[in-house]
């Protein structure tokens, strides 16, 4: 995993210096116009997860199939929640996911009524909250 993110956080700074060039040349390729090589470095990091977490497999292939069946904008808000998630604390993940938990399954008025709720908690309160409420890994929204 660390490997992972070395080599994506290398890539983005190689990215960041060649932007200028970058920004005249012709936009990139689609995927069919890409060579194998090109799409075998591409797939790299998805095959070492798949082959070094065979628990998670079924985990990865509905994500992909969900994914598969979004829409643009839920790609994209999906993308949203992604880059949250990355940049919280465990305290809030703890947090986060005992909400997901809790409004899964939720109408929208439910959902709406538990986050003026949410909003309106002190920390103290939230975290006693947490505590009565705990997440079941069934609907964790980082698994």
């Amino acid at each position: 995993m660390n490997r992972t993110v070395s080599l994506i956080t290398l890539a983005l700074l190689a990215a960041m210096i060649a932007a200028p060039a970058i920004a005249s040349q012709p936009p990139m390729p689609e995927w069919d116009q890409l060579d194998a090589q090109t799409r075998d470095t591409l797939i790299a990091p998805t095959r070492e997860r798949w082959n070094s977490d065979s628990d998670g497999r079924e985990r990865m292939l509905q994500r992909a199939q969900r994914w598969d069946t979004m829409t643009a904008e839920q790609r994209k808000h999906a993308r949203h929640g992604i880059e949250r998630w990355k940049h919280m604390s465990p305290e809030q993940r703890v947090e986060a996911r005992a909400l997901y938990n809790k409004m899964h399954g939720m109408d929208q008025e439910g959902r709406n009524a538990l986050h003026e709720k949410w909003r309106a908690m002190t920390p103290e309160q939230r975290k006693s909250w947490v505590e009565a409420n705990p997440a079941s890994a069934e609907h964790d929204p980082a698994h």
